[in-house]
């Protein structure tokens, strides 16, 4: 009996530590924002739908390696693109157009959760209005996240 109840606890404990490995996927969502004056910009959310491989795309300089790849291969359309509000309208700073893109960007953020998406990471910068005559700017943020994915176990035959 006790041999009987070791086995199925060494069976069972492999099982369960099978189920746990797990490899970590990362998807990076981004939001661009206009703060170009009377709202003339664009602003978006953008969702990169489709995969890259950035090996394809990298040159080892140390090794006298050079990348032919043209930008136009690296260029993608497949893309899920949301509308924003600009940060600006004809009369100056728009409140109610921020926080309508916190809801928007909130609603994106729950959708993904609610896919299985965990946010790790928020950075963000600001390119901004240079003084007279330069009229652009945007305020851009990534949002990065990560999902576990299962690793396929392959028990043997």
């Amino acid at each position: 009996m006790k041999y009987f109840v070791f086995i199925l606890m060494v069976g069972l404990m492999s099982v369960f530590s099978l189920e746990s490995s797990a490899q970590t996927q990362y998807k990076v969502v981004t939001s661009v924002e206009s703060v170009v004056p009377m709202g003339i910009g664009r602003s978006r959310i953008i969702d990169a739908q489709g995969e890259k491989d950035y090996a394809n795309y990298t040159t080892d300089r140390s090794k006298g390696q050079k990348n032919e790849t043209s930008r136009k291969d690296l260029k993608t359309t497949e893309l899920e693109e949301t509308k924003l509000l600009n940060f600006y309208s004809a009369a100056g700073i728009n409140f109610s157009n921020i926080a309508s893109n916190d809801m928007v960007i909130s609603s994106k953020i729950n959708a993904l959760v609610e896919e299985g998406w965990e946010l790790a990471f928020v950075t963000s910068g600001v390119e901004s209005d240079a003084g007279k005559g330069d009229g652009k700017g945007l305020f851009i943020t990534r949002y990065i996240f990560k999902k576990s994915m299962p690793v396929p176990v392959q028990l043997p035959e």
